[in-house]
């Protein structure tokens, strides 16, 4: 995949609303077949960045290519070939299943809209519900409509823009299945998600906090590159640690996992003395454990500043 083309290639990209810059100087490059993960907190820019990538906005300024095909002057032509999923279901909740499909294989102009529509039912297993108003559906449904209606007209590139976020453990996971095949069938998808465990499931990673791209690269580079130390704290007594654990020297991230606490830092010496102090005569046990991607990000977004904030 390493060698495979690249389907988008853009630096230097820029968008302000206003006197809010909310997307700055935004670097991307994205490789044929893969799935390449989109990360950081909500009003990041995430869907800005997704928006201009599909032509839907044009970058105040910057330079590069999707598909190909200039970002800031050939828009129109880029959203012929892509398949674009919102956050929000935007289909016709008053029609079928199937009434949807013909309507959106109609607006791309299809001749064989019957066959496409047949062939998306089957594909997405939605052919048992082709009639059941898109209203009626779950979450999980939902999503397979949204979908099966992006993909409709083929595209080369998938931009899905939080596409898990409310629907149960078993369509997500059903939902990153369809994923994968269709990234082993040569189909680029760019993905944004809030979920740590589906970025695992993604070929590369960037990080974007509020309009700035923090890191890139595969899971294992991102984490690595933070250079943290991580320590896990167990026991009884952890109610209040982590306020009292914040302040003190080589300390620089404590995030609660459940019953256990990490605590991270840059200086390893610094951190594992710091903890041994605090923790003797304490019934709590500190043990080395390898910084998560979650650690990671966390981190990156303690470092990041809201531009909406003050």
């Amino acid at each position: 995949m390493d060698n495979a083309p690249l389907v988008i290639d853009v630096a230097g990209i820029n968008k302000r609303f206003g006197d809010k810059h909310v997307v700055k100087d935004l670097a991307l490059q994205v490789r044929e077949g893969e799935i390449f993960g989109f990360l950081g907190p909500n009003g990041s820019g995430k869907t800005t960045s997704i928006r201009m990538l599909c032509g839907l906005l044009t970058p105040d300024s910057g330079r590069g290519t999707c598909l190909g095909l200039n970002v800031l002057t050939e828009s129109a032509a880029i959203k012929r070939q892509v398949g674009y999923m919102t956050q929000k279901f935007s289909l016709w909740d008053d029609l079928s299943i199937g009434e949807n499909l013909d309507f959106v294989a109609r607006m791309f102009g299809m001749t064989d809209r019957k066959k496409v529509v047949d062939q998306a039912l089957e594909e997405l297993g939605l052919a048992g519900r082709r009639n059941q108003l898109a209203g009626t559906l779950s979450g999980g449904w939902k999503q397979r409509l949204s979908l099966a209606a992006c993909l409709l007209h083929h595209p080369r590139l998938l931009l899905l823009d939080e596409p898990t976020a409310g629907v149960d453990p078993k369509a997500r996971r059903d939902f990153w299945e369809e994923i994968h095949r269709l990234s082993a069938a040569g189909i680029t998808v760019l993905v944004s998600t809030h979920y740590m465990d589906e970025a695992e499931r993604c070929h590369r990673l960037a990080y974007i906090a509020y309009g700035t791209l923090m890191a890139s690269g595969t899971a294992v580079e991102v984490v690595t590159g933070q250079h943290l130390h991580t320590w896990e704290i167990t026991g009884t007594g952890l109610q209040g640690m982590g306020e009292a654990l914040r302040a003190l020297p080589g300390v620089d991230l404590v995030a609660s996992f459940g019953a256990t606490l990490h605590v991270s830092g840059k200086d390893r010496d610094a951190l594992e003395a710091t903890l041994k102090s605090r923790l003797r005569d304490t019934p709590l046990k500190m043990t080395a454990v390898p910084p998560s991607l979650e650690d990671a990000f966390i981190y990156l977004v303690q470092g990041s500043q809201d531009q909406f904030q003050g």
